[in-house]
């Protein structure tokens, strides 16, 4: 009877060890930090933003654990199929082009684009951009609505690493716009004041919804995600988080 009892203990021991390691479970998130307010890096050159904010709190409702790496917009989605990362969570648009390759969460933020032009630029909507030089960063959906109107081999678009730096472009006077996330754009200029810059909303603009990109094909971590998010805009967690970095 005691080698029952011992055995018996062990055994539910183990399940206990088996569990605690399961809810424990640590998700490798890739977020391009050149993307402030979603995403940058902090003097400590941790990965900080609203998308982190917004993953980590649904996780921690969800009963997952999220860990971010700062990665390369170009080639952050193939880290997913790879196993690299468990995660993209950088602002990334859901599209139907994308849905072929990847899985996506819920929605967690609606975006449009915004133009970005100088204080006296004569540009007054999206189509005076033709002829025009135009900073975007390379693969986002900036790049892909430019190309619609300038067309896609253009020599007139301006591609860079991050929309920031296409900004610093469009203060030096390299391009005549930029054409961005408007979280991203207004968020450049309530920080640099001494820019003379402004921005320019267009009705052929549609919205845009950011989603956290998973593996294709991997539905149990997607629940987790949408489990996280429901439960974080119900109870008040998400508009405490977007008040911080948006405001009212």
């Amino acid at each position: 009877m005691r080698s029952l009892n011992r055995l018996f203990a062990a055994l539910l021991g183990l399940a206990i060890v088996t569990g605690a390691q399961a809810a424990e479970k640590i998700y490798q998130v890739a977020s391009d930090a050149a993307y402030a307010p979603f995403e940058s890096l902090d003097k400590k050159q941790v990965v900080v933003g609203f998308d982190v904010d917004v993953l980590t709190a649904a996780a921690a409702k969800g009963g997952f654990k999220v860990k971010f790496h700062n990665t390369p917009w170009e080639g952050i989605f193939a880290t997913l199929p790879t196993g690299d990362r468990d995660i993209v969570a950088s602002a990334v648009t859901i599209t139907n082009e994308r849905k072929q390759t990847m899985d996506f969460s819920d929605p967690y933020f609606e975006a449009k684009q915004l133009i970005g032009v100088n204080t006296n630029s004569p540009i007054k909507r999206f189509s005076d951009l033709k002829g025009k030089k135009v900073g975007v960063q390379t693969g986002t959906t900036g790049d892909e609505v430019v190309q619609k109107l300038l067309g896609k081999t253009s020599p007139n678009i301006k591609r860079f690493e991050s929309t920031p730096l296409a900004l610093q472009e469009l203060l030096s006077g390299g391009v005549d716009a930029v054409v961005a996330d408007n979280g991203v754009v207004v968020n450049f200029i309530a920080n640099n004041k001494t820019a003379k810059l402004k921005t320019l909303d267009d009705p052929t603009f549609a919205k845009e919804y950011y989603g956290f990109a998973v593996k294709k094909g991997n539905k149990d971590l997607v629940a987790k995600i949408n489990k996280g998010l429901a439960t974080i805009k119900a109870d008040g967690t998400y508009d405490k988080i977007y008040r911080k970095y948006f405001g009212n």
